[in-house]
Parts: C-alpha cells; sequence; structure tokens
C-alpha cells in the first residue's frame, strides 16, 4: 500500500489554558491520499485552518502524530522541519505573496533559486503550460491580474515537484471567475501531474473542485462527501447550523 501523501492521526491541538483553554483539534484522524484533490470544510472556528497547519508542519500538535509521506514531524527538529517544508511541500495562500520586483518565471523558481537547486526544465516547462501563463513569463505581478497572479502561486507551489500542496482559501482574494479558473487550475494539476492537494475553503462552489470534501464541527471530523456538488455541500453546511456540527447520516 502507498503511503498517504499526508495524515494526522488522533491530532489533538490545544491553545490557551485555565478558562481560556480552547480545544481547535480533538482527536481527529484523516489520511489524505496521493493523487487527490481533498476539500476542508466547516463553520468558523471548526478547526479546518489548524488542521491544515499542523498537516503542514506549519504549527505543533498538543498531542498525536502528523506525517508527510512516512515521516513523522514530530521527529524532525526545526532544520529538517523547514527543509521538508522546502522541499516536499508546497503552499497557496489566499494572498498571493509573488515578489513584485521578479518576473513571473522568476517568482515560479524562486524556491529552487533560493535552495540552490537547478530545477527540472522539462516540469516546470509542463507546468507553465498547464497554468496558462507562457506570454506572461518576463511579466511582473503588477502588470497581471489577480487571476494570473494566483496561478504563477500555483505555478511556484508545485514547481519543486512537492508531495503534496497545502491551499488556504486560495480563491478567497478572486472574483468568481479568476477563483473558477484557479480552481479548474488545482484539479487539473492534481490528475494531470498526478499531483496531491488539500484546500481549505468556506465556500461550497470551490470544494465542489474536489474529489473529496471533509466537514469538521468543533475540532472534530464529523462527515465526509465523496463527489460532491455545490448544492450537496451547501446543504451539509446548512445541516451544521441546525444541529451544532453534529451529523446523523454521513454522506457517500
Amino acid at each position: 500500500m502507498t503511503a498517504p501523501a499526508a495524515r494526522v492521526v488522533d491530532a489533538v491541538k490545544i491553545y490557551g489554558a485555565g478558562d481560556t483553554q480552547v480545544r481547535a483539534l480533538d482527536g481527529v484522524t484523516v489520511d489524505f491520499p496521493v493523487g487527490r484533490f481533498t476539500a476542508i470544510m466547516g463553520p468558523s472556528g471548526s478547526g479546518k485552518s489548524t488542521l491544515m497547519h499542523c498537516a503542514a508542519g506549519l504549527d505543533t500538535l498538543t498531542s498525536g502524530a502528523a506525517f508527510i509521506g512516512g515521516t513523522a514531524l514530530s521527529e524532525l527538529d526545526d532544520r529538517e522541519l523547514t527543509l521538508l517544508r522546502r522541499d516536499r511541500i508546497g503552499f497557496v495562500f489566499q494572498a498571493y505573496n509573488l515578489v513584485p520586483t521578479l518576473t513571473v518565471a522568476e517568482n515560479i523558481t524562486l524556491p529552487q533559486d533560493l535552495a540552490g537547486r537547478r530545477g527540472e526544465t522539462e516540469w516546470t516547462d509542463a507546468l507553465i503550460d498547464v497554468v496558462g501563463l507562457r506570454e506572461r513569463l518576463h511579466h511582473r505581478p503588477s502588470e497581471l491580474s489577480g487571476g494570473q497572479q494566483q496561478r504563477v502561486a500555483v505555478a511556484r507551489a508545485f514547481a519543486g515537484r512537492p508531495e503534496v500542496v497545502f491551499a488556504d482559501e486560495p480563491t478567497g482574494n478572486l472574483d468568481s471567475r479568476s477563483g473558477e479558473e484557479v480552481l479548474r487550475l488545482l484539479g487539473r494539476t492534481v490528475r494531470e501531474m498526478d499531483r496531491t492537494v488539500v484546500m481549505v475553503t468556506h465556500d461550497p462552489v470551490a470544494a465542489a473542485h474536489a474529489d473529496e470534501v471533509l466537514f469538521l464541527a468543533d475540532g472534530r471530523l464529523v462527515d465526509r462527501m465523496a463527489t460532491p456538488t455545490a448544492e450537496r455541500v451547501l446543504d451539509r453546511l446548512k445541516a451544521f447550523d441546525q444541529h451544532s456540527g453534529q451529523v446523523k447520516e454521513p454522506v457517500t
């Protein structure tokens, strides 16, 4: 059996202490399979961003374990964790985080350049075509639309051939058309380049692009939905509002 691209086991994350203690994750166990697009959803404060941050090694668990492939993040020191995030994980955030003085081409290859690594030309070339940026390689971010800037960010995230890309509200700053383009791009990259994407979103339309949606409420994994549609996701979210996150019949 191939190990999942990422997973957490009995994940608990507690912030604060005493009366101010918050249990952001409460015993979550979940795998993120290789070559799949997974969306994480839930009400505000459900723990979805905390789950992503802990799975990606941006934050540490209070108890439980997080893995990238077969590597336990808790067994790495700070330097090893930094190298793992650089070499094996990609990130796409709501803010594009592009360097304004660099061209599109330079922004895409920036992580490899900083690491002193020669990028794989064929992979990068194919990626540029997938994200549709061939005619914009010598432009700077200020000369691009928001959707184009986010496509650069997506290309940069995948340029190092990471095992998994974590996307945190990647369409949050985009209009609906540009957001749709970025979501289709993420899906194409999963299918055509056999990558793995884990996306946190509040948008049912965005979640419908995923292969599976995980639903969190009160720090717990309470449901999951395969082959989602925007309508089914929205109905499930409404059920959380009506039942305080308790879902009686899991969706398959």
